[in-house]
């Protein structure tokens, strides 16, 4: 079984995978890195509420959660943004300069992840 720290670790070893296959000029392995990040953190926090993410749908729900619960509609539209990087994997619509700021997206949503976790381990967690 899969933990918070497995799914952390996993998020950021791809999101350092993602930014070195957009330098090495693989966009669409650059996408789906980013993707991976993404939903590897999502896993995270749902681990951490014992909420089940063995599916997309799932995974779109726990980011209902996490939006509802730290009242921060942004972090919908960031993992919004990291599916879109998904679907580029199998499409390859978009260019270097969109997958770049799609990156930089996953990033901030990984940095709003961290910090709705610690506030839950640190005793905030209940909004």
């Amino acid at each position: 079984m899969a933990t918070v720290e497995f799914h952390m670790e996993t998020s950021r070893r791809f999101m350092l995978q993602s930014e070195a296959e957009l330098r090495a000029g693989d966009d669409m392995q650059a996408s789906e890195k980013a993707w991976g990040a993404a939903a590897h953190a999502v896993k995270a926090v749902a681990e951490l509420y014992e909420w089940r993410h063995d599916t997309h749908a799932y995974l779109f729900r726990a980011v209902n959660n996490i939006v509802r619960m730290s009242g921060d509609p942004e972090i919908r539209l960031l993992f919004d943004n990291a599916n879109a990087l998904h679907k580029n994997f199998y499409e390859g619509w978009f260019d270097e300069e969109y997958i770049a700021g799609g990156i930089e997206d996953v990033k901030r949503l990984l940095t709003k992840l961290d910090a709705f976790m610690d506030a839950h381990n640190n005793g905030a967690g209940e909004f």
